[in-house]
């Protein structure tokens, strides 16, 4: 009589779920900021209103200092001041940011672990507070005080510059997605509420992923949605002496039956626009 071997058959571990593993910083980088295009916007700009070239740079709300690494590859001169509250983001920035960019433009980026309202610094040609991360100021106050404390620390021709989010479909309770180039991810934009007595909303990030899995609230905003006029009353009571708004120019969609207009991605000085449902604009405050 033969006798079989019984084998036990090992339970396989479950593979981990992409969200699980994935880094929001990572994710946010990809789909969120646009450092190419920012930079050449602020140079462009700057050479446009002062006649000359930019090379200090203070990046507000830097985060992983992103943008202050990019700008600091552009030019041996550049250098770059960040300023955030959140020391684990800079940390993170340090590791996979300024460290793969080696010594010579790490050296040039200096982190500060403060806050914007109070931090002293050299005086820069221009500061930049992207991705609407000024809105977290929510009262005119302190935003007053934010745009007075900037411009203390700008040279006598210096910039101020800001981007701001609106449209009539800003105000709305919505979730929208949008593809990322050559990634595997979905970048998914909620608006989970808005109260137009205080024009506070509250907005989260997510990320799907293919195996259905998503990373919930990878990042969320409690903010003032701020208007145009708004901000160039305060700033003008800060002290600043001019106030310039970017558009996004737009052009017909030529296969299209509908009067369907195409963002090109270049922006120009307006004074009178049409509402939209949708907008994005960059704000040029001048010392």
């Amino acid at each position: 009589m033969t006798s079989k071997r019984m084998t036990k058959k090992t339970k396989r571990s479950p593979k981990p779920k992409m969200a699980t593993t994935a880094d929001r910083h990572v994710l946010y980088q990809k789909s969120v900021q646009s450092p190419e295009f920012e930079l050449e916007f602020f140079i462009d700009r700057f050479e446009e209103h002062r006649q000359r070239k930019p090379h200090l740079m203070r990046e507000d709300f830097c985060g992983t200092a992103f943008l202050s690494t990019e700008w600091c590859k552009l030019d041996p001169e550049n250098k770059a001041i960040g300023v955030d509250l959140c020391q684990d983001t800079m940390d993170w920035g340090v590791q996979h940011n300024l460290i793969p960019a080696g010594e010579e433009v790490s050296s040039r980026v200096r982190l500060l672990n403060h806050d914007v309202l109070t931090v002293e610094t050299d005086k820069v040609d221009f500061t930049c507070a992207m991705n609407f991360s000024f809105c977290t100021f929510k009262t005119r106050g302190v935003l007053r005080s934010y745009f007075e404390n900037v411009r203390k620390g700008l040279k006598s021709d210096g910039i101020l510059y800001l981007d701001l989010m609106g449209g009539t479909q800003t105000i709305d309770v919505i979730e929208e997605d949008r593809e990322i180039d050559d990634e595997d991810f979905l970048y998914v934009w909620e608006q989970e509420k808005f109260n137009p007595i205080t024009n506070e909303i509250l907005c989260h990030i997510h990320f799907d992923f293919p195996d259905g899995s998503r990373l919930e609230n990878a990042f969320s905003y409690d903010w003032r949605l701020w208007s145009i006029p708004e901000l160039k009353e305060i700033a003008l009571e800060a002290g600043f002496k001019s106030f310039h708004v970017y558009w996004e120019e737009f052009e017909e969609d030529e296969d299209s039956d509908d009067e369907y207009l195409d963002g090109t991605g270049e922006y120009s000085e307006v004074f009178e626009v049409d509402q939209q449902e949708s907008w994005l604009a960059y704000i040029v405050i001048k010392v």
